[in-house]
């Protein structure tokens, strides 16, 4: 396979003289184009860029049927356009594969203006989805603005996720307790073509065993004792949109048959019902589970393929202490609104906070300084280490020893990376930070004064 950065056009045809043929002359009419010279190396190559904006698809390859393969794309981004590439024999077939969901097909030997007439109206089609895309967003905001971070760590994660979330593939979340999964889940969502449609979130681990298939397929009235009405399932909620499966691991195995089915066939089978009906939700899981305890004793294997599309790792806040610093002041901030008094952090206990393992991640840190806040009416209120150990006190957990940054350093890397995240705004950073803006001038004067750039 050969490859640039952002292809617009997949090129799929195990002749590699004639993909190369296609592909220089596409190259000569302005585009990006990669080449895939089997089925296998097309579909790894999609779940690499699955932006490419089009696919010209050889009907014929040894050991390969085009339609399975076109059929395998669309299941991982459905609004991916088709053209199929076939010889005059196998033209019958070719309009076959349009009824499935093909775009167009052209014919061999290539008629090289048929080819720049179908190209280019397929791809100003796509231009335009992606302008109005881009114009939707806007109007709706940054769907991951409120994901609070400035470590490099979570830049990469938030980069992974705005590409995924333009197409439908399943995506599987996985990190520690309390790390912000559904959070981002949560902004994919939005980031998505699905945003007008529902987001419905279920923990697996919390539903009882019994009622986990009526729960997420459906379920009809008297197909068991309590079962009194009718109820559609979340697949059905969320039609249109996107279901969030936290803790997937924890599914049963006669569960994750038909779960598996509904991956593959959108369709859904209520219990107690003899009949299906279509379904169209996208699927992001979640698990604090080891990837390789998920796959060998949790999952199906073929269910843990299905989920594990594109698997995206969320960093524990251990190993992006940065955000564990932009963090506390940000909720310092928001507890301020909800209690309606002045809080604030002291030196002393940010420096104890950077010190704690925080194996509860954000959800613990979020806790922990609602826990301080609560119990006291002080106005202002300094929270301090004191208060903080108390709390620490009650956990097992012991503090770190491996802090080899200065509670200034750690300031003056996070005070520049939120910049770099604001893209310079300075007020957005300020407010990023959970500081005022004042005090994010003021810090940056004092470093300016001492030779210290920000």
């Amino acid at each position: 396979m050969t490859s640039t950065q952002h292809e617009e056009i997949l090129v799929v045809d195990d002749d590699r003289e004639l993909a190369e043929t296609l592909r220089d002359f596409l190259v000569g009419e302005g585009y990006a184009v990669a080449i895939a010279n089997s089925a296998a190396t097309a579909v790894e190559f999609h779940e690499h860029d699955p932006q490419v904006a089009l696919v010209l698809l050889d009907l014929m390859m040894p050991q390969s049927n085009g339609i399975e393969v076109m059929e395998e794309l669309h299941r991982r981004n459905p609004d991916v356009p088709v053209v199929i590439m076939t010889g005059f024999g196998t033209i019958e077939t070719a309009v076959e594969a349009i009824k499935r969901g093909a775009e167009d097909y052209i014919t061999k030997p290539f008629d090289r203006e048929a080819i720049r007439k179908k190209v280019g109206r397929l791809m100003e089609v796509c231009r335009l989805r992606q302008r109005v895309a881009k114009l939707e967003a806007d109007l709706r905001g940054d769907p991951f603005e409120n994901l609070i971070y400035v470590s490099t760590a979570m830049q990469k994660i938030v980069d992974r996720a705005r590409t995924v979330a333009a197409t439908d593939a399943t995506i599987l979340l996985v990190g520690e307790t309390g790390t912000g999964k559904e959070r981002l889940a949560r902004a994919i969502h939005r980031a998505s073509r699905r945003a007008s449609g529902e987001f419905v979130a279920v923990n697996c681990g919390a539903l009882p065993r019994e009622l986990v298939e009526s729960e997420l397929f459906g379920v009809r009235r008297g197909a068991y004792t309590g079962a009194y009405a009718d109820a559609p399932g979340v697949f059905v909620m969320a039609h249109n949109g996107t279901v969030f499966l936290d803790e997937i691991g924890e599914m049963p195995k006669e569960a994750q048959v038909k779960l598996l089915r509904v991956l593959q066939e959108k369709e859904v089978r209520p219990v107690g019902s003899v009949h299906s009906s279509r379904v169209d939700a996208r699927v992001i899981a979640a698990t604090n589970r080891p990837l390789s305890t998920l796959r060998s004793e949790l999952l199906r294997e073929d269910l843990y393929f299905r989920i594990a599309t594109v698997v995206i790792e969320v960093p524990p806040l251990r190993v992006r202490r940065e955000d564990a610093l932009v963090l506390s002041q940000w909720f310092v901030a928001r507890l301020s609104e909800k209690y309606g008094r002045h809080i604030t952090l002291s030196r002393s206990a940010l420096e104890c906070l950077l010190t704690h393992p925080f194996p509860g991640n954000v959800r613990e840190l979020e806790n922990l300084l609602e826990s301080i806040c609560a119990v006291s009416t002080e106005d202002p209120q300094a929270i301090t280490d004191k208060e903080v150990r108390v709390i620490f006190a009650q956990s097992p957990s012991a503090p770190r020893e491996d802090i080899p940054l200065a509670l200034e350093d750690m300031e003056r890397m996070a005070i520049d990376r939120a910049i770099r995240v604001c893209q310079g705004n300075r007020t957005k950073a300020a407010a990023l930070l959970g500081i005022s803006r004042d005090t994010l001038y003021r810090k940056i004067r004092e470093w300016k004064a001492t030779g210290e750039q920000s």
